[in-house]
């Protein structure tokens, strides 16, 4: 399916109309860390869609009425949020003819804290694309329900790359790679099912929370000095040949070298960081202690305890649940929530 594909019907009439929607967060494990134009990836990579942390959105929309956007975040006006939709809506015109016919009142909230390590923009931006499309159904009656969610990822792409992936449940794939059938830098698509062993399909991603401010490097700053990363090019090279083995992990159910495989890449995305020109650090003193009480723990014990990061301090630590969940749950609670920044954490899990 090509951009052309997305453009919409010109003839429409839509009335004004209030409409809600819930989108979750999603966590890579195969890291997305640069980008081209019309937020394109440098190269493909995975995520698990989270259950429970995410972004529920009313959007408001009131029909010939002069264009504009207001926005509320947990009751709270967020004039800045307001002005990065309007511009939002604004590059989005060509595939929602009506966009600009009306006034917008968006109200906001999220299930997880602010600056929590859990991607809002991801959760948000998700939101805002399945609100808009409910809203196209006004005029786009024999859109399918699948066309639909695609449509709906495109757009999210637009606002914030790694949202096109939370429209789908499980496992999801964004970047068109040979190893993944249908797969697209224009949307993300469901990894098959069919080829996810049991074992990665009911985990846990309990995220500590180190630091809870403003992290000093955007993720929009941190994209865009891999543009002149001199290391860039091998990075996305090495992500694309990483599908490769974790398609055989995936489908045999091989834990040690998924394990291998999702902390490599986490620390790859913040070596990245480092290397950059100028470089910067996201990790704090606390997300080292993390990470090497992780790994003393999993070298005595044996039990499937690992960590990813996102662009920030803040640790993701992963388990399956498979029956040993108590003991790493008692080692997190003692040994690892002394090294947040208030004994910090958000539950979640991936199951499906």
């Amino acid at each position: 399916m090509t951009t052309q594909e997305f453009l919409g019907n010109q003839n429409f009439m839509i009335h004004s109309q209030a409409v809600s929607e819930s989108c979750p967060s999603n966590i890579a494990l195969i890291k997305y860390w640069g980008k081209y134009d019309q937020q394109m990836p440098a190269n493909p990579s995975i995520s698990y869609t989270l259950n429970h942390c995410k972004t529920n959105t009313t959007m408001e929309f009131l029909a010939e009425e002069p264009f504009s956007v207001q926005t509320y975040l947990s009751g709270n006006e967020e004039v800045k949020f307001a002005e990065k939709i309007e511009k939002y809506f604004k590059n989005i015109e060509q595939y929602l003819p009506w966009i600009l016919k009306g006034k917008y009142i968006i109200q906001t909230e999220n299930t997880f804290p602010h600056s929590s390590g859990i991607a809002s923009s991801a959760s948000g931006f998700g939101a805002i694309a399945k609100c808009l499309m409910k809203l196209d159904e006004a005029f786009s009656k024999n859109i399918s329900k699948e066309e639909s969610l695609r449509k709906a990822s495109f757009l999210a792409r637009l606002g914030s790359g790694s949202a096109c992936r939370s429209l789908y449940n499980g496992l999801v794939v964004w970047g068109e790679t040979n190893e993944v059938s249908g797969s697209s830098d224009l949307f993300a698509v469901q990894y098959p099912n069919n080829e996810i062993h049991e074992i990665f399909k009911d985990f846990n991603d309990w995220v500590l929370l180190i630091h809870e401010g403003q992290k000093s490097v955007s993720s929009t700053v941190g994209h865009g000095l891999m543009k002149t990363n001199v290391y860039a090019e091998r990075r996305f090279q090495e992500a694309r040949e990483n599908f490769v083995p974790m398609k055989e992990i995936l489908k045999s159910g091989d834990m040690e070298r998924f394990i291998t495989l999702v902390e490599h890449e986490a620390l790859t995305l913040h070596a990245m960081m480092m290397m950059s020109d100028p470089a910067f650090i996201l990790m704090k003193t606390g997300t080292l202690e993390v990470i090497n009480k992780i790994w003393d723990f999993r070298r005595e014990t044996g039990l499937p305890l690992f960590f990813t990061l996102d662009a920030g301090a803040n640790v993701h630590v992963l388990f399956p649940n498979n029956g040993s969940e108590q003991d790493i749950k008692t080692f997190i609670e003692t040994e690892l929530l002394q090294n947040t920044q208030k004994n910090g954490v958000v539950k979640d899990i991936m199951k499906f």
